[in-house]
């Protein structure tokens, strides 16, 4: 029995993902399910560049602005409620969309990876996370490369999101999160996917892109949205979002605005090197390179052809 197809929409953050992942919808009759590890929280809008209305042009959206600032929420609980809403799309006859850029989400849903032992631990990992602000991400870090060196190995010292959520692992179950996660991948994915990359040909495209929306986040109440969260004292998950952090030193009278913005555009070019990095490992990707963010057409026209090898017309 041939398996059900689904299409995902990833790469590094300000590539498009968000407007293309909307036109494919439009043109195989989806539905988008975001990716995106901060898009799923209420409020966070501008930082984690939730598409509004007029972008998602009629497309249903799903995952998107569902938790409560400071609701935890791991790779496995994404899974969960992915599948679910994958179900409900493909048992109305349309295409579901996957569209974002956290690799991990991403990786996990596609390769049917199975998080059934390793159950939550919310005050384990308050106890991490309290470690992580009196003493530094490095702390955190150090104990997993004890714990875990492949694990540590395959993630960044300064995802503590990351990070936490091994150590968590590996504190409810008393084993190591990389021969989990190995375990998991036995059973076969219940899909068949269709995986899109977006990158430009040179990186400083990229980059300059990045520098750019940052400045039209900041135009568009990024500073404002970031200082209620602060005064909230809602900055827990805020905290790990690029864009919200940054802005702490201004807030607190230690750092010129300028400067914090700055902070922004680096930390956010800095993040979509390690996105593509990920991405670059999986192999089933089908890139769709392009030298400039006008040329809409010619990727539209691009990810078309490379989806119709797949078989979806």
């Amino acid at each position: 029995m041939s398996k059900p197809k689904i299409l995902a929409v990833c790469g590094p953050t300000a590539s498009g993902k968000t407007w293309l992942g909307v036109q494919l919808a439009l043109a195989y009759d989806g539905e988008v399910i975001s990716a995106d590890s901060m898009q799923i929280y209420k409020g966070m809008d501008i930082a984690s560049a939730k598409p509004s209305e007029e972008e998602m042009q009629g497309v249903p959206h799903h995952l998107i602005s569902v938790l409560d600032r400071g609701t935890a929420f791991s790779a496995a609980d994404y899974v969960a409620l992915a599948n679910e809403k994958i179900r409900d799309i493909l048992s109305r006859g349309r295409l579901p969309v996957i569209v974002g850029g956290t690799g991990l989400y991403i990786d996990s849903l596609l390769n049917n990876v199975n998080f059934s032992e390793a159950k939550s631990d919310e005050e384990y990992r308050s106890r991490l996370y309290a470690i992580a602000r009196e003493q530094g991400n490095s702390v955190l870090y150090e104990m997993l490369v004890k714990a875990d060196p492949e694990a540590a190995a395959a993630t960044h010292m300064n995802n503590l999101v990351r990070v936490v959520r091994a150590l968590e692992v590996i504190h409810a179950t008393g084993r190591r999160f990389s021969e989990l996660k190995a375990e998991s991948r036995l059973e076969e994915s219940p899909y068949d996917p269709i995986i899109l990359g977006l990158n430009t040909s040179d990186r400083e495209v990229l980059y300059q892109r990045i520098n750019q929306r940052v400045d039209e986040m900041a135009a568009a109440g990024l500073v404002e949205e970031a200082r209620q969260l602060w005064q909230e004292g809602e900055m827990k998950t805020a905290a790990n979002a690029i864009g919200y952090k940054e802005l702490i030193p201004y807030f607190e009278n230690n750092m010129p605005l300028e400067e914090c913005i700055d902070k922004i555009k680096q930390e956010t070019r800095r993040y979509a090197k390690r996105q593509l990095t990920w991405f670059r490992r999986n192999d089933r990707i089908e890139w769709i390179i392009f030298d400039d963010f006008s040329e809409k057409c010619e990727i539209l026209e691009k990810s078309q052809k490379a989806i119709a090898k797949y078989g979806i017309m």
